[in-house]
């Protein structure tokens, strides 16, 4: 019989909501859950917006101070969706206190933030997971699956695409996402972190990489009142974007194959256009987050003029069982936190890591930190 565990949110914005959501669906697509979720608290610094949230969602608690959360009982695991400058500060103090954490990526501004919190989080012997939520795609699963198996041959090169407009309107307000010293880098904590980990949970180790960023919107207007999500803004005053708009990156895996990674957030046209190429010495696989369900997969031994097919993955790949009876039908991004939350309460139920871990994040924040230092530097960085 599954325990009941009670969990907080801390920070709810668009991300927090999100992970609310995906612990009231648990329940319904994976029965068979070790641990039940209860909303026991929420926690958001904006006046007004926990007790929204509490009187929505079903909370027992609301409060302004996270601090709190950690001092209460009667809660077991904490998700942190709060800004990237105090992920850091809140995820140490939530493993010290003994709460299984559910944490949000970059995790803190630096590769010393996200091996601090996975310090923690090993010294407490609690379990974290990590927002990494496009490798839990059954798709992206199955194409790892066809990599691993050699029906692509020995891999050559990839690449990793992740291009959205959620900050092409020179209106977008200027929040903490814009400011090194609450948001760290920008498209790269937000999207070229999540390129790191695909690439990595593909095609395994970076060894070394070389990149170059640029800052296209250099100014913004600061908004008035609180903000959630990409809000726009005008009349308040200007002030400078501090971190990068694009990124593209030269990648060299520990394999051997090559690859290229690149990012923005202000490209015109361009909405949530996530996905990446992997090509080997006799096949190809290809997945767009847009069609979510589906793989381009090129195999046989034909090479020159070899077809493209594509595949519509089904309740054999990942956890898409849990959501759709046969193959073609879609799953959604909210489905994907569900997976992530499934996992997250099973690690706390069998002791075991399933899914995204700190470790994963240490690893991301590692090639995020060599692509700052490729371009202050003009040079190639190591990681291996």
């Amino acid at each position: 019989m599954a325990s009941t565990l009670g969990v907080a949110v801390v920070g709810f914005g668009w991300m927090g909501r999100v992970h609310t959501q995906a612990y009231a669906r648990v329940p319904h697509h994976f029965p068979q859950v070790g641990a039940r979720p209860q909303l026991i608290s929420v926690a958001e610094a904006v006046p007004g917006r926990a007790e929204e949230a509490a009187a929505q969602f079903g909370f027992a608690t609301a409060t302004r101070d996270w601090r709190e959360v950690a001092r209460d009982p009667r809660v077991h695991a904490v998700s942190i969706t709060a800004p990237n400058f105090l992920h850091r500060e809140i995820g140490v103090a939530m493993a010290e206190a003994g709460k299984h954490i559910w944490i949000e990526k970059p995790v803190g501004l630096t590769t010393d933030d996200a091996r601090a919190v996975a310090d923690a989080v090993a010294a407490a012997g609690v379990q974290g997971a990590v927002g990494f939520n496009y490798r839990n795609a059954p798709a992206v699963e199955a194409a790892r699956e066809l990599i691993a198996s050699g029906e692509l041959g020995t891999v050559t090169h990839a690449r990793v695409r992740l291009f959205s407009d959620y900050a092409a309107h020179p209106d977008g307000a200027l929040t903490w996402r814009y400011e090194r010293a609450r948001g760290g880098s920008g498209v790269l904590g937000d999207l070229a972190s999540h390129g790191a980990d695909l690439a990595r949970f593909l095609l395994g180790d970076i060894a070394a990489l070389t990149a170059d960023t640029a800052v296209f919107v250099p100014e913004r207007a600061r908004p008035t009142g609180a903000t959630a999500g990409h809000t726009l803004a005008t009349g308040g005053e200007l002030g400078p974007v501090e971190n990068e708009d694009y990124v593209n990156c030269l990648l060299r895996f520990a394999s051997g194959a090559r690859g290229v990674l690149e990012a923005s957030r202000i490209s015109v046209g361009e909405q949530n256009n996530y996905g990446f190429e992997v090509h080997g010495t006799k096949g190809a696989v290809f997945w767009d987050f847009r069609r979510m369900n589906e793989l381009g997969v090129s195999r046989g031994t034909t090479y020159q003029d070899q077809p493209v097919s594509t595949v519509h993955v089904g309740p054999g790949a990942g956890e898409y069982g849990a959501f759709q009876p046969g193959a073609a039908t879609s799953m959604g991004y909210d489905d994907l936190k569900v997976i992530e939350a499934y996992r997250f309460l099973r690690s706390i139920a069998e002791g075991t890591p399933y899914g995204a871990t700190l470790d994963d994040a240490v690893h991301s924040a590692a090639v995020l930190d060599a692509m700052t230092a490729s371009v202050d530097s003009g040079a190639w960085v190591n990681l291996v």
